[in-house]
């Protein structure tokens, strides 16, 4: 089916031959190639595609996901190069789709956008079992948390992702989203920015239950509690670490990430 190969710009992809040259600038998207037995394909990667760790040592990196070294994606000679919308610059890709041949464009907006994202990369690269079988797991893992969030409690969060400044997700990003399947609402809402600046004080923590520091992009760590607590209001609130990858990465991880959501919220 030509659906299952058309991307989020619209464009339908043919089916890759059998020795495709991948290139991935976004990192659950590394990871969920891996996942989906394409790994030996891998030619180029971001310096922050990680995962899975060991594998991913040995394939080239090609600068950031927001600084992509063009002249080193050029190099390693792509057909596919993978991009996101919100991880990837506008110009950076325009670059890329003068020479690569093919550019395939993400954008998963809710969790629910998971099983698509599996079907899109396996109709492209001869991987529809695999990609049938991570949709049957993200399914399951979603019907136990669904069952579990109905003995959850509504809670109002404040999730930062960043300092200096301080920085949170709007509710229409797949993190907020993603949060909303515990019954937990995002504060700091702009329905102009989907990820706006925020300023700590009375008036952000009035009715907020839990404020959420994640692991990625800003690196939070247990002392930077202490800066939250120092704003007016901000020692009334419960504080809590959270794993980005788990909540903010769709593809393969997203199917962990649902587990682990289920139990951090039950804990919380």
């Amino acid at each position: 089916m030509t659906a299952d190969r058309t991307d989020f710009a619209g464009r339908v992809h043919p089916r890759a031959g059998s020795e495709p040259r991948i290139v991935s600038l976004v990192p659950s998207i590394t990871e969920l190639l891996f996942d989906l037995g394409l790994g030996p394909f891998v030619v180029g990667r971001t310096t922050f595609c990680v995962h899975p760790r060991a594998a991913v040592r040995s394939v080239p990196r090609v600068g950031g996901t927001k600084t992509v070294r063009l002249d080193r994606l050029r190099e390693v000679g792509p057909t596919h190069v993978i991009v996101n919308v919100d991880e990837n610059r506008r110009s950076d890709v325009d670059a890329i789709e003068s020479f690569a041949p093919h550019v395939v464009v993400t954008h998963p907006l809710v969790p629910g956008d998971n099983p698509g994202l599996y079907r899109l990369l396996g109709a492209i690269f001869g991987r529809e079992a695999a990609a049938d079988a991570l949709a049957r797991d993200f399914a399951s893992e979603l019907d136990a948390l669904r069952a579990a969030a109905g003995r959850l409690p509504s809670r109002r969060v404040l999730y930062l992702i960043w300092k200096e400044p301080w920085m949170t997700v709007s509710r229409d990003t797949y993190i907020s989203r993603t949060l909303a399947l515990v019954n937990w609402e995002t504060a700091g809402h702009d329905p102009g920015v989907r990820y706006p600046e925020v300023e700590l004080g009375e008036a952000l923590f009035a009715g907020i239950d839990l404020v959420l520091l994640s692991s990625e992009p800003y690196p939070f760590k247990p002392e930077h509690a202490t800066l939250v607590r120092a704003a007016p209001g901000g020692r009334r609130v419960p504080i809590a670490l959270i794993d980005a990858e788990m909540v903010s990465w769709y593809g393969s991880r997203a199917i962990r990430g649902l587990r682990y959501l289920a139990d951090f919220a039950a804990r919380g």
